[in-house]
């Protein structure tokens, strides 16, 4: 059973500070996932994720993580990650995920500025 987390400002500030409180999991809970995927979000990101009502699971950040590592051992620098109907633009050596958007809001569908697009398991 995987349990939902929503990226809010409340979470970059779990990530900063691990014993912070979250909204939609137990104090900590984000940042522990947070420090063990090795992923940051931008405020940005942040924004869009809160927005566009993107909740990602545990299960989610780690193949993210997964596919960002992937990225970094064929070089990627900055990375589109398609993950079932999401993806997300990352700075691969900053594992900093910069955007992202899922189906609904996805627009024209065109991403710039990326040299790598990787698969998520």
């Amino acid at each position: 059973m995987t349990q939902d987390l929503r990226i809010t400002n409340a979470y970059a500030a779990a990530a900063q500070r691990p014993a912070a409180a979250t909204k939609t999991a137990a104090p900590g809970a984000f940042a522990a996932e947070l420090q063990q995927a090795e992923l940051r979000f931008s405020n940005h990101a942040q924004k869009r994720l809160e927005k566009r009502d993107i909740a990602l699971s545990t299960d989610d950040l780690a193949r993210l993580s997964l596919a960002v590592d992937n990225a970094a051992k064929r070089g990627g620098k900055d990375s589109l990650v398609l993950m079932d109907d999401m993806a997300f633009v990352v700075n691969v050596r900053d594992r900093l995920v910069v955007t992202a958007v899922d189906a609904k809001s996805r627009g024209e569908g065109v991403f710039t500025q990326i040299d790598s697009v990787v698969l998520a398991k």
